[in-house]
């Protein structure tokens, strides 16, 4: 099942240029290293080497990730939810366990700044989910306690 994802242009050339960043300069780069370590011998017990391949293996996961993450990804806005329905792409105002806390529900990837984020498969992302503004929701945190949030406002993120 692939997720789909709302990115601003700013967050898919930002991610469009660490892809390809780590498809050109930084796969030479640890193909270089992990040459240099080969050379040096034995392969069993060259540390230089086995880290050159962790870092390697890092770096082609990364690529997985940015390439589906770019492949689904919506560019733009999220559609407007006329309704006050909190849904992905958005910045949600709550008062969570008391205290009035402000954070995107969405991937990290899309964010810039201070804002925290949550993603829509968290315990409090789940919670707020499909809720309405003005709505109580709780969830159970992983500690077992139940969290209450209130939605106060929730906006289109840009």
């Amino acid at each position: 099942m692939t997720t789909q994802t709302w990115l601003t242009q700013e967050a898919a050339d930002r991610l469009a240029a660490e892809l390809a960043h780590l498809e050109g300069e930084a796969r030479t780069e640890i193909i270089k290293k992990i040459e240099a370590a080969r050379a040096e011998g034995d392969l069993k017990e060259n540390g230089g080497y086995h880290a050159a391949r962790d870092e390697q293996g890092k770096i082609e996961a990364r690529i997985r990730q940015l390439k589906q993450m770019l492949e689904n990804a919506h560019i733009g806005t999220p559609p407007a939810s006329a309704d006050g329905v909190v849904g992905a792409g958005m910045v949600v105002t709550a008062i969570v366990a008391g205290d009035e806390t402000k954070f995107l529900l969405g991937s990290r990837e899309i964010a810039s700044g201070d804002l925290d984020v949550y993603s829509e498969k968290s315990p409090l992302g789940s919670a707020v989910m499909g809720a309405k503004v003005g709505e109580n929701v709780s969830y159970t945190a992983p500690n077992g306690k139940t969290i209450s949030v209130q939605i106060k406002h929730a906006e289109n993120y840009s």
